[in-house]
């Protein structure tokens, strides 16, 4: 797709959304929040007010050059920023804006995609998918733009699914008068396979998570069943409370109904809050579990340790505040919140051990998730393990974790 077709194919589209407000600013905080979030952003001198995993995009399937040319668009851009210290808050939707961008670069995969077949043009629809997504990022409830992103991440999956040699079967579970949306991941339908519930963080959508499919489970005859966590994507509805495993708890329950699964081999993984998640899961059902992995999962120390709470980013106290729906937040009252998260907290990690083996991974340093958590986490499971990913080889090394964590995964399944 030429520059000037996507331009103003990405212009029609969200031509009645020309005037939404900017992201950074979705966001209300009590005036002494707002105190703090000022002194903060003048000490720390950021450039941007997105936290930009770049390493992490680019495992995801997303070239480093294509996101370095999106990137520089964004910096470069002279229009008004409701932040001038921070260039993705370009606002308006036209040429620098952050969802304008990566709209822009999805539309020339998704075109990419026209002229390709098969797995190839599956491929494309995949990376159209993931730069919708990172258009939404980071996904707050308020967002306009970043819901329209969302549908089209969403649309540009579904084309996905249709090209790819793989099946991918989108699923929807009962629950509270509403429907809890997932998408489940086969190889082939041979045979009913044993299946790996996938949550990611609450900054990312399942329509994320392709490439541990592609290159780790596909290969071992495991099924994936991605589900989002409350308050993002399909699960926008409910909100996050420390009953962070209450959807996955509930799809767990009806996978029995599923005839492409074996119900009996079921594993876990999640993702950074996602882990959280399928840890407490690990405790509420040991039965139905086989095995956890739980990767840069914050468990405990993050939750009691009000300090680390003031220090994140802007976007991540936004992020939180969204996913638990608060309107106008105090970060400290937030905090006081956060505390009974913590799996510790609630009792998990006191006393009895669960069966389920986890294993849980972090990287070298993490403040979230220090290996302090890991260990705790890993202590309070029968065979459990904990194991750090050295931050100097963080690319090869995540690449080397996910390998070893997925055999491991793999052993503990067919056991």
């Amino acid at each position: 797709m030429s520059e000037e077709k996507s331009k103003n194919l990405s212009e029609t589209l969200f031509n009645k959304h020309q005037q939404a407000k900017e992201t950074s600013t979705l966001t209300s905080y009590l005036p002494s929040s707002r105190d703090l979030l000022e002194h903060k952003r003048q000490q720390e001198g950021l450039a941007w007010y997105r936290t930009i995993p770049c390493l992490q995009w680019a495992w995801q399937g997303i070239n480093v050059l294509e996101q370095q040319e999106v990137l520089a668009r964004i910096a470069a851009s002279p229009h008004s920023r409701s932040e001038e210290q921070w260039l993705d808050t370009v606002m308006g939707y036209h040429s620098g804006n952050w969802a304008f961008e990566w709209n822009r670069m999805a539309m020339r995969h998704q075109q990419a995609a026209k002229d390709k077949q098969g797995d190839s043009a599956a491929e494309a629809y995949f990376n159209a998918a993931l730069c919708y997504s990172i258009a939404g990022y980071p996904h707050l409830k308020m967002d306009n733009l970043a819901k329209q992103s969302e549908n089209l991440a969403n649309t540009a999956y579904d084309m996905a699914a249709n090209h790819s040699s793989h099946t991918i079967k989108r699923l929807e579970f009962p629950f509270q008068n509403k429907k809890i949306i997932g998408h489940l991941h086969l190889a082939n339908t041979d045979s009913p396979k044993p299946v790996v519930i996938v949550s990611a963080g609450l900054d990312s959508l399942q329509t994320d998570m392709w490439r541990l499919f592609r290159d780790y489970l596909a290969k071992r005859d495991i099924a994936m069943l991605t589900v989002d966590m409350p308050g993002i994507g399909h699960s926008a509805s409910w909100n996050v409370t420390e009953n962070t495993s209450i959807l996955h708890q509930e799809v767990l329950s009806q996978l029995a109904d599923l005839p492409w699964v074996d119900h009996r081999r079921v594993g876990l993984v999640g993702f950074r809050f996602g882990g959280n998640a399928m840890a407490r899961l690990s405790f509420l059902e040991p039965e139905r579990i086989k095995a956890c992995v739980t990767l840069g999962a914050p468990i405990h120390d993050v939750f009691v340790t009000r300090e680390k709470l003031t220090k994140m980013p802007k976007m991540y106290l936004d992020i939180l505040a969204s996913r638990i729906d608060k309107k106008a937040i105090d970060i400290n009252s937030m905090s006081g919140q956060m505390m009974a998260w913590s799996l510790k907290v609630q009792g998990f990690l006191s006393s009895r051990r669960t069966k389920v083996p986890i294993l849980a991974l972090g990287l070298e340093g993490d403040v979230v998730s220090p290996l302090s958590d890991n260990r705790l986490l890993a202590l309070f499971s029968l065979g459990g393990s904990a194991k750090q990913i050295k931050s100097k080889t963080i690319s090869q090394g995540y690449e080397q974790s996910l390998e070893m964590a997925m055999k491991w995964l793999e052993d503990e399944l067919y056991r």
